[in-house]
């Protein structure tokens, strides 16, 4: 391992140059989505004025329009978009323009009934809803390029132009479609994958249950059957539909890009919570990467969620700038219960997404709509027009902005990788694994937020990109584990890394085939340890975890194991979910299950490889014992979490090329807090001699 820093490396690598991702609009962008064809046009001179009066730069505009645009097959309207564009200009307000390919207006589904999305029990959807069509129909293909196209010729030079956007959350509501064209178009996908249909059989098992297949033409897509429907088959078909989206996307990209040379495209991606797209495959086919995030209202302390989604954004970007398209002022409409925000969250949560990399923060929507699905809907201009709280938060936000300039080409400083596979949590959660709450997405909130708490900034990374000089890689779930991932941890580890695992990773190929050998299959000589079994816990049962005293042999102490009263192996600790029958071949026990179904096994365990150790947790720890088995791994890491930060301030550090450091200090309580820091803030020019004071609720930006 290099003995430079973690965070430096990140900080000096690919910087990007001061023009920032959009090279038409040389500052942070602030508005959102604005849909004036709701509104008389009287109304848009309204608009106008009160965007400058919020200090916004930027509008998302046409999304779904295409009816409008296109009111019959080949007949267009554009003159009320001329005119809103070049009332957006002469405000001085630029235009995210997008292509409204996400709700095919009414006449498209009359014409084209193929094309009507079908889902897994054959039933076929209706069209009252976006998104409602199937991702592989040849006439969507037809008249999304159309319209794109007609776009791209009008709008190319219009000066108010900065950005294309296509499309709008591709996937979200219609991800998978199981209509025939789908059928078709998926053996399509698999004749390029495999080439051979004996290829296909040998990685679909398919001799299992007389599946095996003679001709192409009788694979379908995986529709509801009377049991299991065999995995490989699913697994591929998750595969097919992603890129099925991704075709349309490139489509899209490609007309615009010829057309509109010099303005960059995006789609508004749905990371961390948008199962069903790779967006690891997708990052580098978008000019630049922007994200749409909603917080889950009813979590109590959701804006480590937020940080999460935050962090997996910067990552998928490649640790370049990204653009928030959407988020909300207050409510959204759509959750069981829509809870407002409080005073100050609209702040603390934009601020929270351009700390950790977005230079636009961007909302749903401009005006609150009065009619349609999402008319209750939080906007920056509420129902209750200009007297309204949520507006006077947007006006004070749009105030602060150009104050944060500083922040643009700097860099987020990380301390620990953590590992983010689309396709593993697609394998996980398949039908008949070992546990009904196995849960990919909860395992990496878990470790995450155990991070987040500690106040070190994580980094996500795919299992088979290099990890650099990390000192701490945290593997919360991988099931599905490739060869060269299994190679890449290992090489980082025998090179000085140190790696925690937690249970059920390693255990299948990327055709969800046991890796031979016994579990943990890829990762087995890695841990230094076998799983003869695996010992699911049933429905609220718990395990004890602990220095075992009578039942077994005390285990080792480790080499450097912290001897304090925040030792891990001191007291007991709680496992839940699963337990696992552990066989050690070189790996330390560190603590053992004091009883349960693994009772006098090992539960944690170390395994010193090369320069590095691998850590394994082999059950779900409660939150205590994972805070302390990740103190040990820290202490392993040479990683020393920062002291003297009450509960409740998340901390992020940023770092230009040119030797500029900031320090964002988010106070998510109830209470006044201080903290050691030294430094100016940005927005009210006080200068921080080496006590930072946070009021309850707010945020500091400090150049250190």
């Amino acid at each position: 391992m290099s003995s430079q820093t973690p965070h430096l490396v990140a900080a000096a690598a690919d910087a990007p140059g001061r023009a920032g991702p959009l090279p038409r609009l040389d500052r942070l962008a602030y508005g959102g989505d604005y849909n004036p064809e709701q509104w008389p046009e009287h109304v848009w001179i309204e608009d106008v004025e009160l965007m400058r009066t919020a200090g916004v730069n930027l509008v998302s505009v046409g999304i779904f329009s295409w009816a409008l645009l296109e009111p019959t097959e080949g007949n267009f309207e554009f003159g009320w978009l001329d005119r809103l564009l070049d009332l957006m200009h002469d405000g001085g307000i630029a235009v995210d323009l997008a292509t409204p390919t996400a709700a095919p207006p009414a006449w498209f589904r009359r014409l084209h009934p193929e094309a009507r999305l079908v889902d897994r029990h054959g039933n076929i959807l209706g069209g009252g809803a976006r998104q409602s069509f199937c991702p592989s129909s040849p006439g969507y293909a037809r008249a999304s390029a159309r319209i794109t196209g007609q776009l791209a010729r009008r709008y190319a030079d219009h000066p108010a132009l900065v950005l294309w956007h296509s499309h709008n959350e591709y996937g979200g509501v219609n991800a998978l479609c199981y209509c025939e064209t789908s059928a078709a178009a998926f053996r399509d996908w698999l004749r390029d994958r495999y080439g051979e249909l004996a290829r296909l059989n040998d990685a679909w098992g398919t001799t299992f249950w007389g599946q095996r297949y003679g001709d192409w033409a009788e694979i379908e897509a995986p529709l509801a059957a009377p049991t299991a429907v065999n995995p490989a088959q699913q697994l591929d078909f998750l595969r097919f539909s992603s890129d099925a989206h991704l075709t349309n996307f490139r489509r899209e990209r490609d007309i615009l890009h010829r057309l509109s040379p010099g303005v960059p495209v995006t789609t508004n991606f749905m990371l961390a919570n948008c199962k069903t797209i790779d967006y690891w495959r997708w990052a580098a086919e978008v000019d630049v990467v922007s994200n749409d995030h909603y917080l889950r209202a009813e979590e109590p302390e959701n804006h480590i969620e937020l940080a999460m989604c935050a962090d997996l954004t910067r990552a998928v970007a490649g640790g370049r700038p990204w653009l928030l398209m959407e988020h909300s002022t207050s409510a959204v409409n759509w959750q069981p219960r829509n809870i407002a925000k409080r005073p100050g969250e609209l702040r603390r949560n934009s601020l929270g997404h351009l700390a950790r990399g977005a230079e636009a923060v961007l909302f749903f929507q401009w005006r609150a709509a009065r009619f349609g699905a999402e008319k209750f809907h939080s906007a920056m201009l509420p129902h209750g027009g200009t007297g309204t709280r949520v507006w006077r938060e947007v006006v004070d936000l749009g105030a602060d902005l150009p104050a944060l300039e500083p922040l643009r080409g700097t860099r987020v400083l990380a301390d620990v990788a953590m590992l983010w596979d689309w396709e593993s949590w697609w394998a996980l959660e398949l039908d008949w694994r070992p546990s009904v709450d196995l849960d990919y997405r909860e395992r990496i909130a878990a470790y995450y937020e155990r991070a987040w708490r500690d106040r070190l900034t994580v980094d996500f990374v795919h299992p088979e990109r290099a990890l650099g000089d990390y000192r701490l890689v945290v593997v919360p779930s991988l099931y599905l584990t490739t060869p060269a991932a299994a190679e890449n941890l290992r090489r980082y580890v025998a090179g000085g890394g140190t790696l925690l695992v937690s249970y059920f990773s390693g255990i299948v190929d990327a055709d969800d085939a046991v890796h031979p050998g016994g579990y943990p299959g890829a990762l087995r000589d890695l841990l230094g340890l076998t799983v003869e079994e695996f010992l699911p816990l049933r429905a609220g049962e718990t395990v004890r975890l602990g220095r075992p005293g009578g039942v077994v042999a005390a285990a080792p102490v480790p080499d450097g194991w912290p001897a304090d009263p925040a030792d891990p192996t001191a007291g007991t600790l709680t496992g839940q979910v699963w337990t696992e029958a552990v066989l050690p071949h070189g790996a330390e026990p560190v603590l053992s299950y004091l009883d349960g179904p693994a009772a006098g096994g090992p539960a944690v365990t170390r395994h010193r490889l090369g320069a590095g150790h691998a850590w394994y947790v082999s059950t779900r720890l409660a939150a205590d014992g994972l805070a302390r088995v990740l103190r040990a791994a820290y202490r392993d890491a040479g990683l020393v979490p920062p002291g003297g930060v009450p509960d409740g301030v998340e901390l992020i550090r940023r770092a230009g090329t040119d030797g500029r450091r900031f320090l964002i200090a988010i106070n998510h309580g109830e209470r006044d807090a201080e903290l050691p820091a030294s430094g100016t803030d940005l927005i009210d020019g006080t200068f921080h001699d080496g006590v930072l004071r946070i009021p309850a609720g707010g945020v500091r930006a400090l150049r250190t």
